[in-house]
């Protein structure tokens, strides 16, 4: 099995600040990296900004900056993610880095020195916000607007170097049946596919029409395409064009995550890039879907702009984290309300999950000071929530390498459920009253508190700073949970005899309204 796991978010645009979208797609990418890393293998996890662009510079202009001095006001807003949304990047990159220059300017030589770039004159539809050209057939379906955004596209006409991306069509048509996990989800791959099929124009790859970008090498007046520049982030992150042990040893990339309006850039252009210039195309591409806020799409004339930084601070960044995951099938479009976030949040992560721990922890404390007893002999209810924490694990696994987030945290929170029920099925608190049942007593809290820690284990990912106060409090003196490996620790019967547990932990208060 491949021991390294290299993930990326896309780099995020400093034209703005970032909002439930940027959120949702860093979270996503944080849980499969703390979970791979449970898996026992290497990660790394890039993140980033995009600094260049049409967009940057009109927003610089009107906010009377330079391109420069914007992104770098704005850019700590997106570093800040990382810490606000307890995210465990390994690397951040900006574009305007001069080792992102370097390797730019590197990949864009290589395709020319194969013939795979040449200059000629550009005259299309262009929609600013994208940055994107569009044809004429592609307007048509649209309705004469942008495809992807909606906004109004205007005519232009300029010099321009092309990217032969004809001639890369039945390859990349291969490399698709070759390797049908590239892009997930299914129905997403089926209109990558026929979009290829359907034939691929030479694509522009150069701007005479602004000066806020990467150089053509030399090609004084051009400006390299803000896609091309900003794709090539991801190999830049593990220090290409040199051969670094990180380049090396993580590239290709195993899973860039991205919204579903972005995918055609990552799924056609960027493994077209690659393979002209003679680099593994990356392994696999996720789309995911977009949020709406209480059913409208988000707008600052509408004023629904969900901002993560408040919601972390309304709720804290594990229920936020939470909601974002469990909420829809991930891949498909979902609709945000904080109605719901906080309902969630209470009735499975407090009353559920926060209850299981507390309740445990409490007849613990009542009926033996605390110490973790010896489980006796296993009777059929004990059996089968041991099957059911197994089940579980199984089913967390399962669910992560399908990256169906929703699956995993369903299947915990049925552990969780399964647990609840297995305490009041057997009564502790009746089998206190004679001593003749202190063994049954001492079985029956150790298996709840068994499914609570390993609750706590699968939902690390998840929720890692409650999962990280479950931890300790029923593996005292044990390392980090994120340093737990889920094949050893997923195990039932890892809650060590004799440990001295706390009288309560409540890591999940509930949300007053």
């Amino acid at each position: 099995m491949k021991d390294t796991f290299y993930i990326t978010t896309p780099i995020y645009y400093v034209n703005d600040v970032p909002h439930i979208g940027h959120a949702y797609t860093t979270i996503a990418c944080d849980v499969l990296a703390r979970w791979h890393r449970m898996k026992g293998k290497r990660v790394y996890f890039l993140t980033g900004t995009d600094e260049h662009g049409e967009k940057v510079q009109k927003s610089a202009t009107q906010k009377g900056l330079s391109p420069r001095q914007l992104a770098d006001q704005v850019v700590t807003n997106f570093q800040g993610l990382s810490p606000a949304l307890t995210i465990s990047n390994t690397g951040f990159i900006r574009t305007t880095e001069p080792r992102h220059y370097a390797s730019v300017q590197d990949l864009f030589r290589r395709s020319l020195a194969n013939g795979d770039i040449y200059l000629g004159e550009y005259e299309g539809w262009y929609c600013v916000p994208d940055e994107a050209y569009w044809t004429e057939r592609q307007l048509a379906d649209a309705g004469g607007n942008c495809p992807t955004c909606g906004r109004p596209v205007e005519k232009r006409k300029e010099p321009s170097y092309f990217f032969r991306l004809s001639r890369y069509q039945d390859r990349l048509l291969r490399y698709y049946g070759e390797n049908p996990g590239f892009i997930r989800p299914e129905e997403r791959r089926n209109e990558v596919v026929a979009f290829v099929a359907g034939g691929l124009n030479d694509l522009s790859v150069s701007r005479t029409s602004l000066s806020w970008g990467i150089p053509v090498p030399d090609a004084p007046g051009h400006v390299i395409y803000v896609w091309y520049d900003a794709l090539t982030n991801y190999i830049t992150g593990l220090g290409y064009p040199q051969r670094t042990p990180e380049f090396t040893t993580f590239w290709p990339a195993d899973i860039h995550m991205v919204g579903k309006d972005i995918l055609r850039f990552h799924a056609v252009y960027w493994p077209a890039f690659l393979m002209s210039a003679g680099v593994a195309p990356p392994l696999g591409v996720f789309a995911h879907g977009w949020w709406t806020v209480e059913g409208q799409k988000m707008s600052k004339s509408l004023g629904n702009v969900v901002d993560p930084y408040d919601m972390v601070q309304r709720y804290g960044a594990d229920a936020f984290r939470y909601f974002l995951l469990r909420e829809v099938s991930f891949g498909l479009d979902g609709d945000f309300s904080e109605r719901e976030l906080v309902r969630r949040a209470n009735s499975e992560l407090a009353d559920k999950l926060g209850n299981l721990l507390n309740r445990s922890l409490g007849m613990l404390g009542r009926y033996f000071g605390g110490a973790v007893p010896s489980p006796g002999a296993q009777e059929t209810p004990d059996a089968a929530l041991r099957d059911s924490g197994r089940e579980a694990a199984d089913a967390v696994d399962a669910a992560m390498e399908e990256v169906a987030f929703h699956k995993a945290l369903s299947a915990v929170i049925e552990l969780v459920t399964k647990a609840n029920e297995y305490v009041q099925a057997t009564e502790p608190w009746a089998l206190a009253k004679d001593p003749a049942n202190r063994g049954r007593l001492g079985t029956v809290l150790y298996n709840a508190l068994e499914a609570a820690r390993l609750s706590a284990l699968l939902m690390s990912p998840f929720t890692p700073t409650a999962s990280q106060r479950m931890w300790e409090a029923l593996v005292p003196g044990g390392a980090p949970v994120e340093g737990a490996r889920v094949d050893a620790a997923g195990a039932w019967g890892g809650l060590a005899a004799g440990a001295a547990l706390p009288k309560s932990c409540i890591v999940f208060p509930k949300i007053e309204t």
